[in-house]
C-alpha cells in the first residue's frame, strides 16, 4: 500500500536531465514541466508490486490537462488501459490548510475484484464535511468520521447511487478527429474539381499582378534601385517580401493577368474567377503569391522568384467525438457524426485517442429555474413598493 500528497502544480526543471535520462522505466510520459503530479503518479504506480493499492492526493490538473494526444492525457490513457484505475473520490473544498480548491484522491489497485475490472468509479464527496468551528488557516471544512466512513461504504459497495457512478472505463475516452475541410463557394464549387489527375495547384505565368495600388510585371528580379538598397537582399526584405505579404485576394482588388486570361477572387459569391473570351466560374480557391531569395547559381545570377498559383481553399479541422471500444463500432461512430455535422467535402487526417475524467460534466446539477408566476408576484411586489415610497416624498 502506498500514500502519497505530491506539491501541486509544481515545476520539475531542475531534475529534468535526470528524468529524462531515467533508466527505471516508471515514466511511460513526461508531462509538461511546468507540472509534475504526473511524474509522481507514475513513480507510485511503480511502486506497487503485482497486487498493490496505492492512493494519491492531487488538484483536477490531473483529471483533465493536456490535450488528445499530449502526455497528460496518454498518461492518463496509460493507466486507463492498464486498468489501475480504482476510483477517483473529489474532495470538498477548503479542506486542506494551505489550499481552498478541490482535490481528488485517486485510487489505484493492481489487484481488482472481478466486478471492478475495466471499470472505474467516480465519487462526489464534495458535500461530505462537517464545517469547522474555527478556521485554520484556508482549512474550513472536515471530513469528519461519519462522512468517511460513508464515502468508504460507497467505495466498497461499488454501485451507483445519488453522489457516486462506475463507468466502464472506455466512457473516458474520447476521439479527436483531424479532417481537411474543403471550402465552397455559395453554389457549393470548389475549385478542386477544376484541377486534372490529382493536382494540388495550377500554377500561372503572370504577365502583370495589380492590386489597384501598385503592379508587379516582373516575376524574376536581378535588378534593383542602387540609390535605395545596398544590395539585393536588402530590396527583397525591405520591399518584396513586405509587399507579397500584404497581398490579401479576399480584401483586395487582386487581378493576376496571363497570357490566356486574367484571375481574380469575387468575395460576394467566394468563387475564383477567370475572364478570356468569357467569365468562368472556377469555384471557392485562393491566389497564392510567393516570393524568395535565391542564390547566385552556375546558370543563374541571385535573384528574386515570385510565383502565383490557384489552390483549393482547404482548412485543418477536428471533432471531438465519443469513444467505442469495438473499432468497427467506433469508425462508425465517427462516420456517422461526420455524415450529421459537416456539410463540406472533406478528408480524414489522423484520429488521437484521448482521455478525461470530468466530474462537472457527470454530476452536474443546473440550477432549478422558478416560476415565472412566482417572479411575477416579486415584481408586483417591488411595484407597489415603490408606488408608496413615491407617494410618502410627496407628500
Amino acid at each position: 500500500m502506498v500514500i502519497a500528497n505530491p506539491p501541486y502544480g509544481v515545476s520539475w526543471k531542475g531534475y529534468d536531465k535526470d528524468i529524462i535520462n531515467d533508466k527505471t522505466g516508471r515514466f511511460k510520459f513526461l508531462p509538461s514541466i511546468s507540472d509534475g503530479q504526473l511524474l509522481f503518479m507514475q513513480h507510485l504506480i511503480a511502486k506497487l508490486d503485482n497486487v498493490g493499492t496505492g492512493v494519491v492526493v492531487h488538484n483536477g490538473s490531473t483529471l483533465f490537462s493536456g490535450d488528445a494526444g499530449s502526455a497528460e492525457s496518454n498518461i492518463r490513457k496509460w493507466m486507463l488501459d492498464s486498468d489501475i484505475v480504482e476510483a477517483v473520490i473529489q474532495l470538498p473544498t477548503d479542506e486542506f490548510f494551505n489550499t481552498g480548491i478541490y482535490t481528488y484522491l485517486w485510487i489505484l489497485n493492481k489487484n481488482k475484484q472481478p466486478h471492478q475490472k475495466d471499470q472505474v468509479m467516480l465519487i462526489n464527496a464534495s458535500n461530505k464535511f462537517k464545517p469547522l468551528k474555527k478556521s485554520k488557516g484556508s482549512k474550513r471544512k472536515e471530513v469528519d468520521e461519519f462522512n468517511r466512513l460513508e464515502i468508504v461504504a460507497t467505495l466498497t459497495a461499488y454501485q451507483d447511487n445519488d453522489y457516486a457512478k462506475v463507468f466502464d472505463k472506455e466512457f473516458f475516452y474520447f476521439n479527436k478527429q483531424a479532417i481537411v475541410l474543403t471550402n465552397v463557394d455559395e453554389f457549393g464549387n470548389s475549385f478542386a474539381a477544376q484541377l486534372e489527375n490529382g493536382k494540388a495547384s495550377e500554377k500561372l505565368t503572370p504577365l502583370n499582378l495589380s492590386n489597384g495600388e501598385r503592379e508587379l510585371t516582373e516575376f524574376v528580379i536581378t535588378d534593383f534601385d542602387r540609390n535605395t538598397h545596398k544590395t539585393l537582399a536588402e530590396y527583397f526584405e525591405q520591399d518584396i517580401k513586405h509587399f507579397i505579404a500584404s497581398l490579401d485576394y479576399k480584401e483586395q482588388p487582386l487581378v493576376v493577368t496571363t497570357h490566356q486570361a486574367q484571375y481574380h477572387y469575387d468575395a460576394e459569391q467566394e468563387t475564383l474567377i477567370k475572364t478570356s473570351n468569357k467569365q468562368e466560374v472556377l469555384g471557392c480557391g485562393k491566389i497564392v503569391i510567393k516570393s524568395a531569395l535565391k542564390k547566385a547559381s552556375k546558370s543563374q545570377p541571385e535573384r528574386i522568384e515570385i510565383s502565383v498559383e490557384l489552390t483549393p481553399d482547404i482548412q485543418k479541422d477536428y471533432e471531438i467525438i465519443p469513444f467505442h471500444k469495438d473499432q468497427a463500432d467506433n469508425q462508425a461512430a465517427i462516420e456517422a457524426f461526420m455524415a450529421k455535422y459537416i456539410s463540406k467535402p472533406f478528408s480524414y487526417l489522423e484520429n488521437v485517442v484521448g482521455v478525461e475524467l470530468n466530474f462537472n460534466k457527470i454530476f452536474y446539477k443546473p440550477e432549478k429555474l422558478r416560476e415565472v408566476g412566482e417572479i411575477l408576484g416579486e415584481i408586483a411586489e417591488l411595484d407597489d413598493e415603490l408606488k408608496a415610497l413615491e407617494i410618502g416624498l410627496s407628500l
